[in-house]
C-alpha cells in the first residue's frame, strides 16, 4: 500500500461532533473526493480537521463559539485525528484528541493518549508545516470567497508561506522591517534638515538685540540684589531695637530688687501673724478629726452592745423550740414501738405456699383462636389494587374517544421515554419547580387548523420537534435536563430552549406577494398551540418562512419562487427546499424535492378497537378478581363472628388465673419483707431514744452561750460610757483650739491693713517691670524674624549677589530704598524688549547643536540600512523569481490544457511591503493577458483560475496536506471536468502531498487514477437503520452487473 507523507491525515473520528453521532474517515495519501449532496456533512470534516488540530472557528468563517459544534442534544464531542509519522515523532503515528464540552465551551486535549495543551498541539503541527490559517493550504467552503477578494499582496504572502521554504518569508518581513525604517529615517532626516535651517536663520536675526536684552538683565539683577539686602538692613535697625529695651529691662529689675529690701522688716511682721493663723488653723482641723473618730468608735460599741442582746434572744428562742420537737418525739417513740409489736406478730402468721411456676404454666395453656385480621386486610388491599386499574383502565377508554387522549397514545407509541416524561412534566407539583412554565411536545401542545393541510404541515416536521419539550429560560433548560437525562435516565428525549418571542418571526414577503407565487399561505397560519411551542418551531423548522399550497404548481410559478426571497413551500404532493450560495453568483441554486408524506400524528383517526377491546377485558378480569375477593371476606367474616365467643371465654379464665396469681404472690413478698422492716423499726426506735439523750446536752450548751453573751453585752456597756467621756473632752479642745484661731485672724487683719501702702508701692514697681517685660519680648521677636530671613538671604543668594553685598557699606532700610530707586532709574533708560526673547535664543542655540549631532547620526543610519538591505535582498528575490517561476509554468501548463493562456508574475515596488503576485489570464482568442480580479472575469473563470493556482503550488508545497471545499461551484459542465483532469494528474503525481476535494456535485464519466481515493456522504431521516444497506461499494457493484447484463 501506498504511504502516507510525514504530517498528512491518516484517520479522523467523530463523536457526537455537528450532525455525527460517530463517523470515522479514513483518507488516501493522495486526492480525497469528498461528495454527497448538500446538508449531509461534508464540510463537517472540514470544521473536525481545523478544530482538531489546534486552530479556531475564526479560520472556518462559521460559527464563533466552540459549544455550537457540539450535536445538539449532546453535552460534548470528541474529534481524534491520526497524523502520518515523521522524525519528530519517532516513526509513530501522532494522535491528537480534541474533546469539547458544551457547558462552558471548554477544551481538553491530549496527544498520544497524553493530557496536553493547545500549545503541545501547535507546537507538533507546526513540526510537520501544517498551515491551517493559510488559505493557499486550507480553504473551507466559508472561506472560498475570502481566498477570491485577497489581494495581490496578501497573495504573496499566502504563496511564500505554502511553497517557499519559511526563512523566505522571515527574509521578505526583514526587508519590509528594514524599508519601513529606512522611510521612517529619510523623512526623520528631512524633517530635521528643515528645523535646523530654519532655527538658524532666526537665531542670526535675534543676535542684537539679544545682547540689547543682556544689558538690561544685569540691570535688574542688581535691582534685585539690592532688594534681597532689605533683610539685612532690617536685622540691623532690629538689633539695636533689641538691644536697647534688653538694657532697660536689666535697670528695672534692679530696681525692684532694691525696693523689696527696703519694705522687708513690715512684710515679715505680716507673715508671722499669717504664719501663726495657719498653725492654729491646722490644730482646729486636726481636733475636729479627734472628735469624730471618737463619735465612730462610741457609735460602733452602740451596734455591736445592740447585736449581743439579739443573740441572747436567739439562745432563748432556740431553747424553747428543742423542747417543743422533744414533745414530738416521744409521741414518734409510742408510734414505732406500736409498730415493732405489729410485725412482730405478723411473722409469726406464716402465709399459705405459693408455686408460681404452676400458675404460669396454666396461664400459658389459655390459647386465644387464630387472628384472621391480617387475611382480612390483605384481601382489602388486593381489592383496592384492582379497583384502581379498573379506574386507570376506564379513563384511558374514555380518553381514546378525546382528541388530547388520542394524542397522547400517539406520543407512547412514537417515544415511551417522552411519554414518561410527559407525565412528569404534567404533574401541578413539577410544574411548580420551574420558574415558568415548561410545554410539552408539539404533537400533544399543537394541532393543525384545517384537517386538509396536515399532510403538508406535518412533511416539515422530524420527529425530533414532534417530540420536543419547550422551556423558555436556561434556568428551567437545565433543571429539566438534569431530571430527564440524569434523575429518569431517559435517552429519547429533545429539549428546545425558547427565548425569543412569535412576534419577532416575520414573513419574508408579504400576503398579497405571497399569493402572485401561488401560494396560499405561511406554515405558520395553519398551526395553533401556546405561542412559545409554535415560535420553537418557527425557529428551528422555519414555519414563518415555508409557504403552502394544495395546489398543483407550473414552471413559471416555479421559476418565479426560485427567484424570490422564499426558500422552502410545500404543494399537495411535494416539498421544495431552495439553497443559495451567494458566493457564487446567482446561479449557485440547488433544489431539494421531496415527497409530501401522509400525515400520521396531526389527525383525527378512528378509535383503535383493538386497544379499546383490550382494556374492556382488563376491566372485566379487576371485577371478577375483586368478586372471588369479595367472598373469601364473607367467609372470613362468619369465622370471625365464631372465635370471638371463644376468644372472650378463655380471656376471662386467663384473667381469673391472673388475679389469684397476683394476690398469693403479694402475701408472699410482703411477709418475705417483714424481718426488713422489723429492723428498720427498731433501727429508727434507737436513733429516736439516742436523739433524746442528746437534747439535754443540747440545752446545757445553749445556757452556756447565753451566759457568755450576757458578760459580754456588760463589759460593752463599761466600754460605752468610757468612750462617751472620752468624747467630752475632745469637744472641749475643739472649741479651745476654734477660740485661738478667731484671736489669730482678727491680728492679721489689722497688720494686713497697716502695710497696704507698701503692697501698693510694690505692686506698681511690678506692673512697670511686667511693660518693660512686653517690650522687650516684642523686639526680641522681631530681631529673631529679621534674622531669620537675613540668614536665609545669606545662604541662598548667588556669588554675584554675595560680592555685590560684600562690596556695598552698611546701610539703613532707607538708604538703601534710594540706592533702589537709582537703579530703577538707570533700567528705564534702556529700552524695555520681549523678555522671553533671550531665554528662547540660548535653547533655540542648544536645541541647533542637538540637531546637528542628530543630522549626523540619522546619515550613519541611512548608509547602515541601505548595506543592509542590499544584502538581504540579493539573497531572496533570485529565490522568489524561482518559485514563482516554477508557478507560472504550472499554471500555463493547466490553462493550455483547456484552451485558455494564463501567467503568474512578481509586481515589484520600491516599498517591499507592496510585492505583489499578478495572475495573468485569458480565456478568449484575440484577447491580451489580463490581471484577474472581479471586474474582468466571470465567476466560472476566477474559481478555474482559483483552482488552477493552488494545484501549481502542489509540486512545491511544503504543508502535508491540503483540503478545499467546493470551489467547483459556479463552473460550467466543461471546464469543471477539463479542471477535474488536470486536479486528478497533479495531485497524483507521486510525492506529492495529501489532497482534499469537498463538492456536493460531480458529474459522470471523470477522470478516475488508482491513487485516488473518493469518499461518498449519506446522512439525513431516510437513512437505513442497517448500514450495509447503503454501502457503496456492494452499491457499485450491483450497477456494474446491471450495465453488464445490458
Amino acid at each position: 500500500a501506498e504511504k502516507h507523507q510525514p504530517g498528512s491525515i491518516v484517520r479522523v473520528k467523530l463523536t457526537n461532533f455537528v450532525t455525527y453521532t460517530a463517523a470515522e474517515f479514513h483518507p488516501g495519501p493522495s486526492l480525497n473526493m469528498i461528495i454527497g449532496p448538500n446538508g449531509t456533512g461534508k464540510s463537517t470534516l472540514v470544521c473536525a480537521i481545523c478544530l482538531g488540530l489546534g486552530w479556531g472557528p475564526q479560520h472556518l468563517g462559521r460559527a464563533s463559539d466552540i459549544a455550537e459544534f457540539v450535536k445538539h442534544g449532546s453535552r460534548e464531542a470528541e474529534i481524534k485525528i491520526e497524523l502520518a509519522a515523521g522524525p519528530q515523532t519517532q516513526d509513530r503515528n501522532p494522535i491528537i484528541r480534541r474533546r469539547i464540552k458544551k457547558e462552558g465551551s471548554k477544551t481538553n486535549w491530549s496527544i498520544d493518549g497524553r493530557s496536553s495543551t493547545l500549545k503541545d498541539v501547535q507546537k507538533l503541527c507546526k513540526s510537520f508545516s501544517i498551515q491551517i490559517d493559510n488559505l493557499c493550504q486550507f480553504l473551507p467552503q466559508d472561506r472560498v470567497v475570502e481566498f477570491a477578494g485577497l489581494s495581490p499582496v496578501e497573495l504573496l504572502a499566502q504563496t511564500q508561506r505554502a511553497a517557499a521554504p519559511e526563512y523566505m518569508t522571515e527574509w521578505h518581513d526583514e526587508l519590509k522591517k528594514l524599508r519601513n525604517e529606512q522611510k521612517k529615517t529619510q523623512a526623520e532626516q528631512v524633517t530635521t534638515k528643515e528645523t535646523f535651517t530654519n532655527l538658524e536663520g532666526r537665531q542670526n536675526l535675534q543676535r542684537a538685540g539679544v545682547e540689547r536684552l543682556r544689558e538690561r538683565g544685569e540691570i535688574q539683577a542688581r535691582i534685585a540684589a539690592l532688594e534681597r539686602m532689605r533683610p539685612l538692613a532690617l536685622y540691623r535697625v532690629s538689633k539695636a531695637k533689641y538691644d536697647d529695651a534688653k538694657e532697660r529691662r536689666k535697670v528695672a529689675l534692679r530696681e525692684m530688687k532694691e525696693l523689696e529690701e527696703e519694705v522687708a522688716p513690715s512684710l515679715r511682721a505680716v507673715n508671722a501673724k499669717q504664719d501663726y493663723q495657719a498653725q492654729i488653723e491646722r490644730v482646729v482641723k486636726q481636733r475636729k478629726r479627734l472628735v469624730e473618730r471618737a463619735e465612730s468608735q462610741a457609735d460602733e460599741l452602740q451596734r455591736k452592745y445592740e447585736a449581743l442582746g439579739s443573740k441572747i434572744d436567739d439562745c432563748e428562742t432556740q431553747k424553747k423550740s428543742e423542747l417543743s420537737g422533744d414533745k414530738t418525739r416521744k409521741l414518734e417513740v409510742v408510734r414505732v414501738e406500736r409498730s415493732i409489736s405489729n410485725i412482730k406478730n405478723q411473722m409469726r402468721q406464716e402465709p399459705i405456699e405459693f408455686d408460681a411456676a404452676a400458675f404460669n404454666e396454666q396461664i400459658r395453656h389459655v390459647r386465644y383462636a387464630a387472628d384472621i385480621k391480617p387475611a382480612m386486610q390483605t384481601i382489602q388491599e388486593q381489592a383496592l389494587e384492582r379497583r384502581r386499574r379498573i379506574t386507570h383502565a376506564e379513563e384511558e377508554l374514555k380518553s381514546l374517544h378525546s382528541h388530547a387522549g388520542q394524542q397522547t397514545h400517539k406520543l407512547h407509541s412514537m417515544s415511551r421515554d417522552t411519554a414518561r416524561a410527559w407525565d412528569w412534566v404534567k404533574k401541578p407539583e413539577n410544574q411548580e419547580l420551574f420558574e415558568g412554565r415548561v410545554y410539552g411536545p408539539p404533537i400533544v401542545e399543537c394541532s393543525v387548523k384545517d384537517p386538509i393541510y396536515a399532510d403538508a404541515i406535518e412533511s416539515m416536521m422530524s420527529k425530533a420537534e414532534m417530540l420536543a419539550f419547550t422551556t423558555t429560560n436556561k434556568a428551567d433548560y437545565k433543571k429539566l435536563s438534569d431530571q430527564l437525562y440524569g434523575t429518569m435516565n431517559l435517552t429519547d428525549i429533545n429539549i428546545r430552549d425558547q427565548h425569543a418571542e412569535l412576534a419577532q418571526y416575520n414573513t419574508p414577503v408579504s400576503s398579497q406577494e405571497l399569493s402572485r407565487y401561488g401560494l396560499e399561505g405561511w406554515a405558520l397560519d395553519y398551526i395553533s398551540g401556546p405561542e412559545p411551542v409554535v415560535a420553537m418551531l418557527c425557529e428551528t423548522r422555519r414555519l414563518h418562512q415555508a409557504g403552502v399550497t394544495l395546489k398543483t404548481m407550473n414552471d413559471q410559478q416555479y421559476e418565479a419562487l426560485c427567484n424570490s426571497p422564499i426558500a422552502s413551500w410545500v404543494t399537495k404532493t411535494q416539498s421544495y427546499v431552495i439553497t443559495r450560495r451567494r458566493e457564487y453568483g446567482p446561479k449557485a441554486v440547488s433544489t431539494r424535492v421531496r415527497d409530501v408524506r401522509k400525515a400520521q400524528y396531526w389527525t383525527a383517526q378512528p378509535v383503535d378497537h383493538s386497544v379499546e377491546a383490550e382494556l374492556r377485558v382488563r376491566i372485566s378480569e379487576a371485577q371478577d378478581e375483586i368478586n372471588e375477593l369479595q367472598q373469601s371476606s364473607e367467609g372470613l367474616k362468619s369465622r370471625q363472628a365464631s372465635l370471638k365467643v371463644e376468644h372472650d371465654r378463655l380471656k376471662g379464665e386467663k384473667k381469673d388465673l391472673e388475679t389469684e396469681k397476683n394476690a398469693k404472690q403479694t402475701a408472699l413478698s410482703t411477709f418475705k419483707a417483714l424481718p426488713v422492716k422489723l429492723a428498720g423499726a427498731e433501727e429508727k426506735l434507737a436513733s429516736l431514744e439516742e436523739a433524746g439523750a442528746k437534747l439535754k446536752t443540747l440545752l446545757l450548751s445553749i445556757a452556756d452561750e447565753a451566759d457568755k453573751l450576757t458578760l459580754e453585752k456588760g463589759q460593752l456597756a463599761l466600754d460605752y460610757v468610757s468612750a462617751v467621756d472620752m468624747l467630752r473632752k475632745f469637744h472641749f479642745d475643739l472649741f479651745e483650739a476654734e477660740i485661738l484661731y478667731i484671736e489669730a485672724s482678727s491680728d492679721v487683719e489689722v497688720f494686713t491693713a497697716r502695710n497696704q501702702d507698701v503692697k501698693n508701692m510694690l505692686e506698681e514697681k511690678r506692673r512697670h517691670i511686667q511693660t518693660i517685660d512686653r517690650e522687650y519680648e516684642h523686639q526680641k521677636n522681631v530681631a529673631k524674624a529679621a534674622l531669620a530671613e537675613a540668614n536665609k538671604v545669606l545662604k541662598d543668594r548667588t556669588a554675584e549677589e554675595e560680592q555685590l553685598h560684600l562690596s556695598m557699606p552698611e546701610q539703613t532700610p532707607e538708604e538703601l530704598e534710594v540706592e533702589i530707586e537709582s537703579a530703577q532709574a538707570r533700567l528705564e533708560l534702556v529700552h524695555e524688549g520681549n523678555p522671553n526673547i533671550i531665554r528662547d535664543f540660548e535653547a533655540r542655540q542648544k536645541r541647533i547643536e542637538t540637531l546637528q549631532e542628530k543630522l549626523e547620526g540619522l546619515d550613519n543610519t541611512l548608509r547602515d540600512l541601505e548595506a543592509k538591505i542590499v544584502e538581504v535582498r540579493t539573497k531572496w528575490e533570485p529565490e522568489l523569481d524561482a518559485v514563482i517561476q516554477q508557478i507560472s509554468e504550472a499554471f500555463s501548463h493547466s490553462f493550455s490544457t483547456i484552451g485558455a493562456a494564463g501567467q503568474v508574475v512578481v509586481w515589484k515596488d520600491d516599498d517591499f511591503d507592496q510585492w505583489a503576485v499578478h495572475i495573468q489570464v485569458k480565456f478568449r482568442d484575440g484577447e491580451a493577458l489580463s490581471l484577474l480580479d472581479s471586474h474582468r472575469q466571470s465567476g466560472g473563470e476566477r474559481a478555474v483560475s482559483t483552482i488552477f493556482y493552488l494545484m501549481a503550488l502542489q509540486s512545491l508545497a511544503r504543508a502535508p496536506f491540503r483540503v478545499v471545499d467546493e470551489i467547483n461551484q459556479g463552473m460550467d459542465p466543461r471546464n469543471e471536468r477539463l479542471v477535474h483532469e488536470r486536479m486528478v494528474d497533479i495531485a497524483c503525481e507521486e510525492h506529492t502531498s495529501q489532497y482534499f476535494l469537498i463538492t456536493p456535485k460531480l458529474l459522470s464519466g471523470l477522470k478516475f487514477h488508482k491513487r485516488m481515493k473518493v469518499h461518498c456522504i449519506a446522512s439525513g431521516e431516510y437513512m437505513p437503520k442497517d448500514s450495509k444497506e447503503l454501502e457503496f461499494g456492494r452499491l457499485v457493484e450491483r450497477a456494474l452487473r446491471l450495465k453488464a447484463a445490458g
